[in-house]
């Protein structure tokens, strides 16, 4: 059974930037708003290296893939590098950029030379419709927990943007948006009463590794790049590239090229002081599951933060503490669920979808681990070792 794509009328030729895709432009910040934060509030990262960053790089891939082909921050490096430094200042804002340095330098030389293409060729449909479906259920999952810190504010939000979603003429992520404002402004007053009061002032690009040390570059290659790889690899290369080539069969793309395009963007990233970033699948259902069908979407988002970097660095900090945790959450759920949906056609034989959601269930829990479960499991279904 073959698995649905975005209708023809829908496939993109050319970038669009009318107002689905301006909506669709924000479906990602339930992942992009707390990584940032905590680089931002934690490790007490320049702002601006980060927002210039993920806008050049948004900005380019809209206009090269012409899809709403994601940039997210990577999500095992982002949580480690946070949780180490509030509790043992092992971290510092250099081990982030050498983090970076070494991600870069590591796709940009596995696409290069060909090596990502046949690892990915070794990888099982199951495998992939495992790991898409864990995805999805676990932004889902982290979207609820999100939500758990106000449920009324969740549930208001939540039917709100179910009843809106797939309306073209009222954007539910504009409508979402607006409530998350009113919602924080509410909550926040005072915190409201700064941001309105924070003037624009103009920063510029600098050098960010000049003053890199060989103890930084330990931590950020060890402790933070190596780890990150496997998870890469399953949802920021293959997860990807069957979700866009899925839903976009007239704009393909292939695992050497994303490793390509994250090698570079992540040598660019890390010497503006940026922070590591990848093309996860969460990325593009977050796109267009609020409205997105072209590349528009990652130029419109990539714009916004270059503005936000080059004039209100200083105030992103405010802005982002602004938006309640539980309409984050809620995006994310929604995130999650048209990840999930996209994925939801199990393979026809009974122990081939033991294999699917055995893999999914790890993925929920971690992505490189469930991937290399996942081949494990597929070989020994094959050898009629797991049956059930």
């Amino acid at each position: 059974m073959s698995k649905p794509v975005v209708p023809p009328d829908e496939t993109p030729m050319r970038n669009r930037y009318d107002r689905m895709e301006w909506a669709g432009a924000f479906g990602d910040l339930g992942t992009l708003i707390p990584f940032v934060a905590a680089y931002i509030g934690v490790l007490k990262m320049d702002p601006f290296g980060i927002l210039f960053a993920f806008g050049a790089a948004m900005l380019v891939c809209g206009l090269y893939y012409r899809t709403p082909f994601p940039v997210q921050p990577m999500k095992a490096i982002g949580a480690v590098a946070a949780l180490q430094a509030a509790q043992t200042a092992v971290v510092t804002p250099g081990a982030v950029y050498s983090a970076a340095l070494v991600t870069g330098a590591i796709w940009l030389l596995l696409g290069m030379n060909g090596i990502v293409s046949r690892v990915t060729r070794l990888v099982p449909p199951t495998v992939v419709t495992g790991i898409v479906f864990g995805l999805g259920f676990g932004f889902m999952l982290e979207g609820v927990r999100m939500m758990q810190h106000d449920w009324l504010i969740a549930v208001i939000g939540g039917v709100g943007t179910l009843l809106l979603m797939g309306n073209r003429k009222i954007p539910a992520m504009f409508v979402l948006l607006t409530f998350g404002i009113a919602v924080g402004a509410m909550q926040n007053p005072a915190l409201l009463t700064t941001l309105t009061q924070q003037g624009a002032s103009l920063h510029v690009p600098t050098f960010a590794l000049a003053d890199l040390s060989w103890n930084q570059f330990f931590v950020g290659a060890v402790l933070l790049a190596l780890p990150q790889i496997p998870l890469t690899l399953g949802n920021a290369v293959i997860a990807i590239r069957e979700e866009n080539n899925r839903l976009f069969p007239q704009r393909q793309v292939t695992e050497r090229g994303i490793s390509i395009s994250t090698g570079l963007m992540n040598l660019f990233s890390a010497s503006v002081g940026g922070v590591p970033m990848c093309h996860g699948a969460g990325g593009m259902a977050g796109h267009i599951a609020f409205g997105a069908r072209t590349g528009g979407a990652p130029v419109i988002l990539g714009c916004v933060l270059l503005i936000l970097a080059f004039f209100f660095s200083g105030s992103v900090d405010l802005l982002f503490r602004l938006f309640p945790a539980p309409v984050l959450g809620v995006i994310l759920f929604l995130t999650g669920m048209q990840l999930a949906l996209g994925s939801s056609v199990l393979p026809a034989e009974r122990n081939g979808r033991l294999v699917v959601l055995l893999t999914a269930a790890l993925c929920m829990w971690n992505v490189g681990a469930g991937f290399v479960a996942g081949i494990a499991l597929h070989h020994a279904q094959q050898r009629g070792w797991l049956r059930m």
